[in-house]
């Protein structure tokens, strides 16, 4: 189902429609497929479409992380909690809020154990 369903968002897209909300739903069902990478490249424009798209910038986050783009994903979380507080979107900031933090732990562990070797 959810093969057929990105084929049918490609084809949207191939057809000259491209819209923040498209590329969003494209990069949702690649994360699900476990194909982060095609997500990434997706939500990337999604918020180059919509700068203000304080989802797209959460999932952009988790897909980099998950990736293992740490670096990228922290940005991502920065830009997607200022975005998400500017439109009041309380709930989606303290979301991101949380997952920076994760991601910080993780590179301040990183750095540690790079230190140590």
């Amino acid at each position: 189902m959810a093969n057929s369903l990105v084929a049918n968002l490609e084809q949207v897209l191939a057809a000259g429609r491209d819209d923040a909300l498209l590329r969003f739903s494209l990069g949702t069902e690649y994360l699900k497929l476990k194909q982060a990478t095609a997500a990434v490249a997706h939500l990337r424009q999604a918020v180059r479409h919509d700068p203000t798209y304080s989802a797209a910038w959460k999932l952009l986050g988790n897909a980099l992380a998950e990736c293992g783009r740490l670096q990228q994903a922290l940005t991502a979380f920065q830009q997607g909690i200022t975005v998400a507080e500017a439109k009041g979107d309380k709930q989606a900031a303290r979301e991101m809020q949380v997952f920076a933090r994760r991601i910080e732990k993780q590179l301040a562990q990183n750095s540690k154990s790079g230190q140590q070797q």
